[in-house]
């Protein structure tokens, strides 16, 4: 029935006619009232489809019931129709139905009234007349907040999902460059010292096969947040995906170290200082400093020449965490376009924190953040953008 509203309808103006048709009223009357009774009905079937029209119809045959002096009971069909108009159309046209039921409603009471109760007959009418316009008024609002609230609520699940989107293309951009980025470092060591340095080689080896893990469980990690629980789970290695991610914890602080040390194996010389008791920064805020640092990093490792060094620095406090990250390069023009940049940008956005990535005057590059840990935020980073994006 819900899904074919007509059938409901045609219910309905079938019950209107069979429950005023009062007994021995064709006989009385002739056809022609049974004509009025159809004529005041059959068009409720339509109601839905045409509301304004199925009421200009309704109101002509009640027109010409009154000329013809036939009471009819079935008039209650002309309520429905405003009512119908009320949840359709708008307060306008439901105000200027409501006008003509209202004077139709005059025109009964005047002829069909007992005598001294006219104007009784006229209140009781108006206040039917008024009690179906705003009824209907009041269900085409509710409808409206509802498709609102749907809308509203649709609106907010594709939000969602393009934030998750864009975390993820954010967290891949961030694990597939820098491990690449180094392993193909590594690699490149490895083939230079293979002849004279056979086992700086084999180190330089196995470094990549450790990064290479340590991918793949970021990537298990971003890609499924659960995939720790699922201890059937395996990779080619032999590893059980649960193992694999207990060796390698979500990064935080306490992973800025070995970072460092991937970025010194693969030719960066990188050092690192911290200031402050990382207890006091959420898992959140403390993967957000690690991402940023590899970011930083990464674009180092890529984009300066041989020999650049390069610092890190954070500084922790109950309020804010500041990071610094400053290499001596010389990098080359500003690269725009990537996720690099801007995904660190978003990442120190949801923090309300402020971020700058620039040239430095004396040269080399530098990339500076610093993340609110009094509350968490929803709105666009405070920038200070002087350079270009690399990433």
């Amino acid at each position: 029935m819900n899904g074919r509203p007509w059938m409901l309808d045609a219910l309905l103006a079938a019950a209107i006619f069979l429950v005023t048709l009062g007994p021995g009223q064709v006989l009385r009357g002739g056809p022609e009232v049974v004509l009025l009774q159809v004529g005041l009905a059959l068009p409720l079937v339509w109601r839905r489809r045409a509301p304004l029209t199925v009421f200009v119809l309704i109101a002509a045959v009640a027109g010409l019931q009154w000329l013809a002096g036939v009471q009819l009971p079935a008039d209650v069909a002309l309520l429905v129709a405003l009512y119908t108009v009320g949840t359709h159309a708008t307060w306008r046209r439901t105000l200027a139905a409501a006008a003509v039921v209202e004077a139709g409603a005059v025109l009964a009471s005047a002829r069909w009234a007992p005598e001294g109760r006219f104007l009784l007959s006229v209140v009781a009418l108006t206040a039917m007349t008024a009690a179906a316009a705003v009824t209907g008024t009041s269900m085409r609002t509710r409808r409206a907040y509802l498709a609102a609230l749907e809308r509203d609520r649709d609106q907010r699940a594709r939000l969602a999902v393009a934030e998750d989107r864009a975390r993820m293309a954010r967290d891949m951009h961030d694990i597939v460059t820098h491990n690449l980025s180094v392993m193909i470092a590594l690699a490149d060591s490895a083939h230079y010292v293979r002849a004279s340095a056979p086992d700086k080689a084999a180190a330089a080896i196995g470094q990549i096969a450790e990064t290479g893990r340590q991918a793949l469980a970021d990537m298990r990690r971003s890609l499924a947040p659960h995939a720790a629980d699922e201890p059937d789970a395996a990779d080619g290695t032999g590893l059980r995906a649960a193992d694999d991610l207990r060796r390698h914890p979500t990064p935080g602080l306490a992973q800025l170290p070995a970072l460092v040390d991937r970025l010194r194996a693969a030719g960066l010389a990188t050092s690192l200082q911290v200031y402050g008791d990382a207890a006091q920064i959420p898992a959140a805020a403390q993967l957000t400093v690690y991402r940023l640092t590899q970011e930083a990093l990464t674009n180092a490792l890529k984009h300066t020449p041989p020999g650049t060094r390069a610092e890190v620095r954070v500084e922790i406090s109950s309020e804010a965490v500041t990071l610094g990250v400053t290499d001596n390069g010389t990098t080359p023009a500003p690269i725009g376009g990537g996720y690099g940049i801007k995904g660190m940008r978003d990442r120190v956005a949801a923090y309300g924190g402020t971020f700058w990535a620039g040239p430095l005057p004396a040269g080399g590059w530098q990339v500076s953040a610093r993340l609110d840990l009094t509350a968490t935020h929803q709105g666009k980073p405070q920038e200070a953008s002087r350079g270009g994006s690399a990433g």
